[in-house]
């Protein structure tokens, strides 16, 4: 591949080393400087590394100088381009042949944007096969089989905004009434509204590890910071709930509430209580544990680690919020086949 000069972008122009300026392409803003491998890898530079260490990185590897404004205006304008073109991905056809039962996990991070601190809302769109059975008593040394597929959606809006990104989305992979169908999500008020909105059929499952932090945070406030009597009280309340469920931890706190020290206030029970009495559907973790199934939402809150933390938590990094879903999601893309559909099919 053929090294390039310095090049930049003027709003929507090019300019050439000697000065020449010239119509930018719409897509990806160098038609005609850099090749469609060498965009790809430009792009895929900006998506892995900050925009100055793709630089550094292009010209280490290719003896490219290609200035990080370039990469970043080139690495958002195929972010947008590839969510302008997610209608036109090959991926549906795949995921209706992956083996598993579908799991949409959905959860939200912070991003900082030109606006302050925002939430980029996240679903992750998978199939996942049956494990091994397990029971309450060894339901954490399992091991869980991988997504056999995946794709994800993420989103800066609001709530009924996003809702309809996942709508989109279901529908784009007919999966929206689909009656194996499991939403896994924290106790946020959103996400539930959501899934009864979107998925009519679908079986919510309260990640059982927020539940457990929930169970985690009152028995402290009551029986102390990692006092033996907090400890116990908190295996307690855990054994209750994943092998009980709603019978589980209403028994557990009756108990803990006769069991709480004299002069201390209950109220961090009530509040567990209340956290708890919304989901009562939602906690039937022994049947699924029996099943093989997932108990949590650790696959969203993953790729928020991954697609959102490691890239765009970078110091001193600041994002238009209008930027923020389309760079997650290319950054997701790029790990799937439908990345070299996307270049094969530029």
């Amino acid at each position: 591949m053929t090294a390039v000069g310095r090049i930049r972008l003027l709003r929507s122009y090019v300019t050439d080393p000697d000065g020449g300026r010239f119509p930018a392409d719409d897509v990806l803003g160098v038609e005609g400087y850099l090749t469609v491998g060498a965009r790809r890898m430009a792009a895929l530079a900006g998506l892995q590394q900050s925009f100055a260490k793709a630089e550094q990185l292009l010209a280490e590897l290719s003896g490219w100088d290609l200035d990080d404004e370039t990469i970043r205006q080139l690495t958002h304008a195929t972010a947008t381009a590839a969510a302008r073109r997610r209608s036109e991905r090959t991926d549906v056809e795949r995921f209706a042949a992956a083996a598993g039962a579908i799991e949409v996990p959905i959860d939200a991070g912070k991003v900082n944007t030109t606006d302050g601190w925002r939430d980029v809302k996240m679903a992750v769109f998978s199939k996942r096969k049956e494990g091994l059975p397990a029971t309450p008593a060894d339901y954490a040394e399992r091991l869980v089989p991988p997504p056999t597929i995946c794709t994800v959606i993420a989103d800066v809006a609001p709530a009924e905004q996003f809702a309809e990104r996942v709508r989109h989305e279901a529908d784009r992979l007919r999966v929206t009434i689909d009656p194996d169908i499991t939403v896994l999500a924290d106790g946020a008020e959103w996400i539930w509204n959501l899934a009864d909105d979107v998925f009519p059929q679908a079986t919510g499952v309260l990640d059982f590890y927020h539940a457990v932090e929930h169970i985690a945070t009152a028995t402290k406030a009551i029986w102390g910071e990692d006092s033996p009597e907090a400890i116990g009280q908190l295996d307690a309340g855990r054994a209750a709930l994943v092998s009980a469920g709603k019978a589980g931890w209403e028994g557990w706190l009756a108990e803990a509430f006769g069991r709480a020290p004299a002069g201390v206030s209950t109220d961090p029970l009530l509040h567990l209580a209340a956290y708890l009495a919304k989901h009562p559907t939602r906690v039937d973790y022994s049947s699924r544990l029996a099943a093989g199934r997932t108990i949590g939402s650790g696959q969203v809150e993953g790729a928020i680690k991954q697609l959102v933390n490691l890239r765009l938590k970078r110091t001193g990094a600041r994002w238009r919020a209008e930027h923020v879903g389309p760079l997650v999601e290319l950054i997701a893309l790029c790990g799937t086949p439908e990345w070299n559909h996307y270049w094969t099919a530029a």
